[in-house]
């Protein structure tokens, strides 16, 4: 089917050819602005593309923030310019989100390899900090598509490479990004992929050697709310106004809006890679090797950290908390969730204190009380849940996976549909309750909600899963 497709566009554009080929023929232009030459060789030119590293990261994250939160159990999707399939987890190799979100992640690749073999080398002014952050920029590339991805071609029109061995793929350019210019979320990134991998001593070893260097780092992408890229998620959660409804669950509504207007320069950041995963990843290999008292005092260290985060205090009384009318959704500090109060704010009342960085439910007394049983781990993935909202990490942590699209199906002789990477992964506890990831039970005025289920319970009950809890 692929071959006669193209075959058909073959004798199609040659049927063309003749009418139109001396009116289209650019091959001739040549833009001296934009010519390879123009950069690479030119002074100074590793920081300029280093800076288009950072634009491009911001690429990317626009595309995956989006799918993975509205994927995940994080937020309801009502009403809002968004993908209206991801709220139902429906994957499809012709949503062009899937096509947007493969190639931002693949453009990061090039750039970064071009950096490294072309852009780096023929600066006369190239530097190691910038070599690193080249090796960086690629391991990201390598992280994201493992992230999101089951398989992805790993070169232009190449064969699809499973997401385990992106990770690795990723895990060698961190390690030379390592060996270069030490950075605490290079390390910390290699421990992400290790921690996903399921290589618990190696995940503990990078996140031990991040903190070791700062207890506090926090590496965020910028946005540029004048010339672009702002921060699309941003857009959603609080400029929205009232007809684009993308809503939290109630349990994580004291995390709302995470993101929210800064200036008409800058738009909110997005906090990536911190400190507080690394607490988190040895706090759960801690619950893994049943060391209790370990796992306390990491995550004390967790809240300690989380203290000294920024809160940023805004209004948002625009936000009325509607689903299908005003106040059908909890808005009120009153209203206890899951039988714990304190969930919800009263956005009506006047300003909002909202963690910028990180925030969380956890106390103190819940991790004095806290047991290296279901009950803790579930605790944990909890934390992870609140800590990482609006992060892209919550999807990944429920074991789904995108889709390659449908153009690179077509044109990828190396692909075919059904292949790995072509089909959606959603394993058959989240696939089971899918309709019930956002739904909440709430009368308006009863002062209680409550959520349809409890997903950290769900993943804890399968932790003997592949797809889930890695270090089980």
């Amino acid at each position: 089917m692929k071959k006669l497709i193209i075959f058909s566009l073959t004798i199609l554009a040659i049927s063309c050819t003749g009418d139109f080929g001396d009116v289209v023929d650019f091959k001739d232009v040549e833009n001296p602005n934009l010519s390879e030459s123009s950069v690479v060789g030119q002074p100074n030119s590793a920081g300029i593309w280093l800076s288009g590293l950072e634009r491009q990261l911001a690429n990317v994250f626009n595309e995956t923030l989006v799918l993975s939160e509205l994927g995940s159990d994080n937020y309801v999707n009502t009403q809002t310019f968004f993908n209206q399939f991801m709220d139902g987890l429906e994957i499809q190799i012709t949503d062009p989100d899937m096509r947007d979100t493969q190639r931002q992640i693949q453009r990061l690749r090039e750039l970064a390899i071009f950096g490294l073999s072309e852009v780096g080398p023929g600066d006369p002014n190239y530097d190691a900090a910038t070599e690193a952050e080249f090796n960086y920029f690629e391991g990201l590339s390598y992280l994201f598509s493992a992230m999101y991805f089951s398989a992805l071609p790993a070169e232009p029109v190449g064969v699809p490479v499973a997401s385990a061995q992106h990770y690795q793929n990723a895990i060698a350019a961190f390690d030379a990004a390592i060996a270069i210019s030490a950075k605490p979320e290079y390390h910390l990134a290699k421990a992400r992929a290790n921690y996903y991998l399921g290589n618990k001593s190696e995940a503990v070893a990078a996140a031990t050697s991040a903190l070791s260097l700062s207890g506090d780092f926090d590496r965020f992408v910028l946005f540029d709310e004048a010339n672009g890229p702002s921060n699309i998620f941003e857009n959603a959660l609080y400029e929205r106004a009232t007809f684009d409804d993308l809503q939290p669950l109630p349990t994580l509504d004291f995390l709302d809006p995470k993101y929210s207007f800064l200036d008409t320069s800058q738009d909110a950041p997005v906090h990536y890679l911190k400190a507080e995963e690394a607490y988190l990843i040895l706090a759960e290999a801690n619950l893994a090797d049943n060391d209790i008292v370990a796992a306390r005092i990491n995550l004390t260290s967790l809240l300690d950290l989380i203290d000294t985060r920024e809160i940023r205090t805004i209004d948002d009384a625009i936000e009325q908390r509607s689903q299908v009318e005003e106040g059908s959704r909890p808005d009120s500090s009153d209203i206890v969730v899951n039988g714990r109060p304190g969930l919800v704010l009263d956005r009506q009342s006047g300003e909002i204190d909202v963690p910028s960085v990180s925030g969380t439910s956890l106390t103190a007394d819940d991790v004095a009380a806290m047991q290296d049983d279901d009950a803790g781990l579930s605790l944990l993935y909890r934390t992870r849940q609140e800590v990482f909202i609006a992060e892209g990490l919550r999807f990944v942590d429920m074991g789904v996976k995108l889709v390659i699209d449908e153009n690179e199906i077509l044109l990828n002789e190396s692909i075919n549909e059904g292949d790995l990477g072509t089909v959606p992964v959603i394993p058959p506890f989240i696939a089971a309750v899918v309709a019930d990831l956002d739904a909440i039970d709430y009368t308006p005025g009863s002062g209680v909600a409550t959520t349809a289920i409890d997903l950290n319970d769900i993943l804890v009950d399968n932790k003997s899963s592949d797809a889930v809890v890695p270090f089980e």
